[in-house]
């Protein structure tokens, strides 16, 4: 034998009660079924009593009550039974005559109440019962019963189980309860309080020694986490009664944690299941803690919460003071939610509701005034718009180091804890945020400990243009190797331009970036920052592809918002030191990343190096460097007897140089380059403190537009190939530098002979010769392409990486 119970969303219409009807009817053995009234019925009969009380029409609502249950039972079956509308007949009747005297005395008692509350599971257990051929229906009232517990009622289990007994005398195979009501001794109609069919059908379960409690409701089953909240919750297969205790008290609404106090002493198995997805297995819930391969098994929440705290020195020490405020506490009626004291006894902290906080001050306020007056307690403070995070798994008492990694977790994401609190069985962990914090703490312990095959980072990128667009190749292209070997998933959650943004907290397709992003949202660098604060993801990456001023501005707001950042831009690393170490140390204290390799040598690794050998107790000396790919691919060219003028227009054609080489040739991105690098080595530099001497006489950059230049250009084509064919004679090149040495950084010409690396320096490629207090004979030696929008995206897309595998 087993007992199901069905709740409102269950019951809420025709449809799902023909779905209650097949569950019921596929089963084999005896059930007793207990059910709630139809979803909203009970607010109804709450809005009635209240209109009537205060004198209102409240004859409306008595018409929807009966007519919903009348056309909810033509839908089930074409003409009504008699016995069905004889029900409907007495039990809106016996309501319609109540709510009259309650009109007419203007009083509503909690006895009246009572009896109006519990008509809607009468009704739903009528159709039912008419629903179902040979069913035998049951009244609630005449078998539980209650007594009175101070300001509650309370069941009497000991008459409600002698009564139980006889029930198998008068049963079927299929058997109706309505839930929630009760009667008291005197005869009086009460109620179960919340959750009370979910009570109804465990004190039956228990009273037949059930095999089994069902509990039918449209979820299926207790879930990680709150699926609104979190993207990846899922249905959780197993919990122990204390398991799912916890993770109720906690906010999880599955079930209300006292009505399953019954099953629990009996030792009798409850499953979760959905009636709308029947065939999934749903929660079993039973005694069974063995073999547990999940050490957490949820993570529940609770908003609006208020951290009261009572601190002062005069607690120290002094036997009482927490019955004196825990007693104020219950004096008041005022549920606490966590205790967290400290271990010097200076001070006590609760959680309670946000609506309960004024009252539980002014009980405390009242019950240490005299300590208050004589400053022995130094204040109560109370901290609004909290939350309680729950995480609860009985493997925890066996697993080491789940505080610590939940707290890194939580803190690795800028998330500030206000009060902590575990048990010394381990079976949860609980503390208190920011309400603010919550999605974002919730996402980041469900990823922890949930989802521990892989790291999922929340991808936000500023620019499509050539590197941000090869950049979304890269994240369409190698999404799934990156799962498969670094277990780490990318989700491209916004994108933006200069002048529009779109979103998708599931996840952009990058393929359809190009064609969607015109029909976002108007778009600007604060703009597209603040909805990355606002959706306060874990894990935030954003990502700069664009060579603007004003996205670098926000690197500030999105560190202080721990959010990481990496950037092919380099205007932020090369502006004043005060602002680069500003950015350095709000990363590091935050601990988010900061990362900007491709600002120097596009992919090739240098300032990582160059961060490696500075951590481990090298120290940079020197450094000379080939840092322009086209400026290399000039003098290369120039070696080769080419004229300067037809070199520049044909880097400009390959693409090699900037539509306006004038700003190449000036010199400033490589002094920008070296400025990083010797930044990076530990020194502090700022741009004006190196000496630069662009490639060109500064007369040829001041030229009025490209065309004057190309043209104006021609006069140094002999005054290069000279030097050229002088050092050709010489068996040496050209080649244009920056070094750092004894201090001083500058950029320009340095002459160069075949013993040097930079002799062999072809095309548009960049070198770097490092030299330290390891690497002091004999240069660390960097080469590669350093240049181009291909290599810049890998660049990016590895420093993203590098994001993940902190």
């Amino acid at each position: 034998m087993k007992v199901l119970k069905f709740g409102g969303s269950s019951m809420g219409s025709a449809e799902s009660i023909k779905k209650v009807y097949n569950i019921i009817s596929d089963n084999n053995e005896v059930v007793h079924v207990v059910v709630s009234a139809l979803g909203g019925t009970t607010d109804l009969l709450i809005n009635a009593a209240r209109k009537s009380a205060a004198g209102s029409d409240y004859s409306g609502l008595l018409e929807e009550l009966y007519s919903r249950h009348v056309n909810t039972a033509e839908e089930l079956q074409s003409g009504l039974q008699k016995s069905l509308l004889n029900c409907f007949d007495e039990k809106i009747g016996l309501l319609s005559n109540l709510l009259k005297g309650i009109e007419l005395t203007g009083e509503l008692s909690e006895r009246s109440m009572n009896i109006v509350t519990g008509v809607g599971e009468q009704l739903s257990a009528c159709i039912l019962h008419a629903l179902i051929s040979g069913s035998v229906l049951f009244d609630s009232r005449e078998y539980i019963k209650t007594v009175r517990n101070g300001s509650k009622n309370v069941v009497d289990f000991e008459i409600t189980g002698k009564l139980l007994e006889g029930v198998k005398k008068k049963s079927s195979d299929i058997n109706i309860w309505p839930g929630f009501i009760s009667r008291d001794v005197n005869g009086d109609d009460t109620t179960l309080g919340r959750g009370g069919s979910d009570y109804t059908a465990a004190i039956l379960a228990a009273a037949f020694d059930a095999r089994i409690l069902e509990i039918w409701t449209d979820v299926d089953g207790f879930m990680s986490g709150d699926p609104r909240v979190i993207r990846r919750a899922y249905s959780i297969e197993h919990l122990t009664y204390a398991e799912a205790l916890e993770l109720s008290h906690f906010g999880a609404k599955v079930i209300y944690p006292p009505t399953i106090i019954p099953v629990l002493r009996k030792g009798i198995p409850v499953l979760i299941k959905n009636t709308f997805n029947p065939d999934f297995s749903g929660t079993l819930i039973d005694n069974n803690s063995s073999d547990e391969k999940q050490v957490i098994k949820g993570v529940s929440s609770i908003r609006n919460i208020a951290l009261i705290t009572l601190h002062g020195s005069g607690l120290v020490g002094i036997t009482g003071i927490s019955k004196r405020f825990f007693s104020s506490l219950a004096g008041e009626n005022i549920n606490v939610i966590l205790i967290s004291q400290a271990s010097s006894e200076s001070s006590i902290t609760v959680a309670v509701n946000d609506e309960e906080a004024e009252n539980a001050v002014k009980a405390l306020e009242y019950e240490f005034e005299r300590e208050i007056r004589y400053r022995e307690v130094t204040g109560i403070t109370v901290e609004k718009e909290m939350a309680v995070v729950a995480i609860v798994g009985e493997g925890m008492k066996h697993t080491s180091g789940m505080a610590g990694r939940l707290f890194r977790s939580i803190g690795a994401n800028g998330i500030n804890l206000y009060a902590i609190a575990q048990g010394a069985s381990e079976l949860n962990i609980s503390f208190v945020i920011k309400e603010r914090h919550l999605r974002k703490a919730l996402n980041i312990i469900h990823e922890s400990f949930f989802l521990t095959n892989y790291r999922i980072l929340n991808i936000f990128l500023s620019g499509i243009g050539t590197v941000g667009a090869n950049l979304l190749q890269k994240i369409e292209s190698h999404s799934e190797e990156l799962m498969a070997k670094e277990r780490v998933v990318l989700r491209l959650v916004g994108v933006s331009n200069s002048k529009k943004m779109i979103f998708d907290e599931e996840g952009l397709l990058p393929a359809g970036i190009p064609e969607n992003i015109g029909k976002g949202e108007d778009s600007s660098p604060d703009k597209f920052t603040e909805k990355i604060l606002e959706l306060n993801f874990a894990n935030s990456v954003f990502v700069d592809c664009t060579a603007s001023a004003d996205v670098a501005a926000v690197y500030e707001k999105l560190l202080n918002g721990n959010v990481s950042v990496v950037t092919a831009n380099k205007i932020a690393s090369s502006s004043s030191y005060d602002s680069y170490k500003k950015l350095k140390d709000i990363s590091r204290i935050n601990g988010v990343k900061y990362l900007f390799e491709t600002n120097v040598g596009a992919g090739l690794p240098l300032i990582s190096t160059i961060n490696n050998m500075v951590n481990s107790g090298d120290s940079i000396i020197r450094i000379v460097a080939v840092l322009s790919g086209t400026l290399n691919f000039i003098v290369d060219e120039l070696g080769k007897g080419n004229l300067l003028s037809e070199i520049i227009r044909e880097a400009m054609e390959k693409g090699y140089s900037e539509p306006d080489p004038r700003i190449d040739l000036s010199g400033t991105d490589v002094l920008r380059k070296i400025l990083i690098l010797v930044r990076e080595s530990g020194y502090k530099i700022e741009q004006e403190d190196i000496l630069k001497d662009p490639f060109v006489p500064e007369k040829y950059l001041n030229t009025a537009n490209v065309k004057e230049f190309l043209e104006m250009v021609r006069e140094l084509d002999e005054p290069f190939a000279k030097k050229i064919r002088e050092l050709n004679e010489q068996k040496k090149r050209l080649r244009y530098v920056a070094s750092f040495e004894e201090g001083k950084a500058r950029t320009g010409f340095m002459v160069v002979d075949s013993e040097s690396p930079l002799y062999n320096l072809e095309s548009s490629n960049n070198m770097v010769l490092l030299w330290s207090k390891y690497y002091n004979e004999h240069p660390m030696v960097i080469k590669g392409y350093g240049a181009g929008a291909d290599v810049t995206a890998a660049g990016v897309f590895a420093d993203i990486i590098r994001v993940a595998n902190v």
